[in-house]
């Protein structure tokens, strides 16, 4: 178990876990007991980090999943009737200047980061309600959804677009018992973008943040098995933020 909360017996499903934050939410729901898939289209990546959930003594199956394709998803249907738990976290990000973003970005965010949100949890919701047995879906959003960035316009859309989703699939699920909630996390740093916040511009804007720091990985551990756990029974349509202060920084 990890920080206290048990999720043995269940069964948790997290996309895009070939790395990032995918693979790290995958190893902390592990800790926690639950058995995870993890689902991404690099399959060689995942097989490293299913090998490491495995080492540690935990169940943890690969499977090549993209969320933007229904077929895809289709194809992973009988492991959808176990899942207790999902986590939306597949996303892509395409950095250009409005004036300069392609159809092509524009899809293939939006088509990741939103139509694969709908598609996933729709697949799943299905299925819990065929079984008769509810549970948890846990979208990753991102304080973009509720603030502006430049050169990030079709990620941004998607992720407000996330939280809505989140707050609506709440809405028309609570009867059947599945709760659906999301994390907004705020700037972490990762391996790939350490660079940029060794920068002046990276410094300047952590100086923007109340708490005056990066987010960690570990900084959403937390609210991830809060929000998978039973602990959070009376909680859907909730938004998340973990952000160091940001969304309430002053102008």
């Amino acid at each position: 178990m990890t920080n206290g909360f048990d999720l043995r017996g269940k069964v948790a499903l997290v996309t895009g876990a070939s790395g990032g934050l995918g693979a790290h939410f995958a190893k902390v729901l592990a800790q926690a007991g639950a058995e995870v898939i993890i689902g991404a289209r690099r399959k060689d990546a995942m097989d490293h980090v299913a090998e490491a959930i495995t080492a540690s003594g935990a169940v943890c199956e690969p499977v090549t999943l993209d969320v933007s394709d229904a077929g895809s998803i289709a194809a992973i249907a009988p492991r959808l009737s176990r899942v207790d738990i999902l986590v939306n976290n597949a996303g892509v990000v395409r950095d250009a200047a409005a004036l300069h973003q392609t159809e092509a970005d524009w899809d293939v965010v939006i088509d990741t980061n939103l139509k694969g949100m709908f598609l996933m949890s729709q697949s799943l919701a299905k299925a819990m309600k065929a079984r008769g047995r509810g549970g948890s879906i846990i979208n990753i959003a991102s304080i973009l959804g509720l603030r502006q960035a430049g050169g990030v316009v079709p990620y941004a859309v998607s992720k407000a677009g996330a939280i809505q989703m989140t707050r609506s699939l709440a809405l028309e699920w609570a009867r059947l018992d599945i709760r659906v909630n999301a994390l907004a996390p705020g700037y972490l740093e990762t391996e790939l973008n350490s660079d940029f916040w060794q920068s002046d511009a990276g410094k300047a804007m952590i100086k923007r943040i109340p708490q005056r720091r990066l987010g960690r990985l570990e900084d959403l551990d937390g609210p991830l098995l809060l929000l998978a756990s039973d602990m959070s029974q009376y909680m859907t349509g909730s938004v998340i933020e973990v952000d160091g202060g940001h969304l309430v920084s002053t102008l």
